[in-house]
């Protein structure tokens, strides 16, 4: 091969790199102008059977009213687990009348999950509770959700 068409080899090269990268970068579809990405809550559903957030002793999640967020939650292996695999539940419940808030009854698999969800349009005080008979202290798994407005 002459060593100008391997010149020109390197440049269509180049070209073709350059051009994968405008449009790679160009054609995604980045969140619009003022648009943030949802915040992500990381929370540790625990072997013993209670719920936890790093840095926090009490763990307590606030959220505005009707704001997009990402639970990314982990679940360690419990004692005893559903039929469907889950060994802990996340269910939202208004700490008011104890009523459980649409689309926030989530099973917890093995392993770390992630779940797109509104923060209730209402502020308010909730309450996060396991739905999955995890071991005898299932009942004290719990924990505050604030809504503020």
């Amino acid at each position: 091969m002459t060593i100008q068409r391997t010149r020109h080899l390197r440049a269509f090269d180049f070209l073709r790199l350059l051009a994968f990268a405008v449009v790679t970068t160009c054609c995604s579809s980045p969140p619009l102008y003022g648009q943030s990405q949802p915040r992500v809550i990381e929370v540790l559903a625990d072997h013993d059977s209670r719920y936890k957030i790093a840095g926090q002793k009490q763990p307590v999640i606030a959220v505005k009213a009707g704001e997009p967020i990402t639970l990314r939650i982990t679940a360690n292996k419990a004692k005893s687990r559903n039929r469907d695999g889950s060994i802990h539940g996340f269910t939202l419940l208004r700490a008011k009348d104890r009523q459980p808030v649409d689309g926030w009854d989530l099973l917890l698999k093995p392993g770390t999950q992630e779940f797109a969800l509104t923060a209730p349009s209402e502020a308010g005080e909730y309450l996060v509770i396991c739905t999955v008979i995890c071991s005898h202290d299932h009942e004290q798994m719990n924990m505050k959700f604030l809504v503020e407005p």
